[in-house]
């Protein structure tokens, strides 16, 4: 009867351990993923004002005054333009 007793308290230590083992590690998985949840907004924020910034670098009145000013470039005259047609479409059969 004792022994029975003796490996049935072992088996109890030895579940006890792995399941605070198991509950240490679910824990640690949380925090990595809370933290690369913090990471992956982190890079959203970014994100959005990179695309911001984009989008001033990127207009007209800006992109014209850095060709006048920065580049010295100016607009033909109308006689200088000429208007080229798309080469026509290859035919595919």
């Amino acid at each position: 009867m004792t022994r029975i007793n003796v490996v049935l308290f072992s088996v109890l230590i030895l579940c006890a351990l792995s399941l605070v083992g198991s509950q240490h590690q679910a824990r640690k998985l949380f925090v990595e993923l809370q933290a690369e949840q913090n990471r992956a907004q982190a890079l959203e924020v970014e994100y959005g004002r990179l695309q911001l910034e984009q989008s001033t670098w990127a207009t007209h009145s800006r992109i014209e005054n850095v060709a006048t000013r920065g580049l010295k470039m100016r607009v033909p005259p109308v006689g200088r333009i000429r208007v080229v047609p798309p080469p026509p479409a290859p035919f595919n059969q």
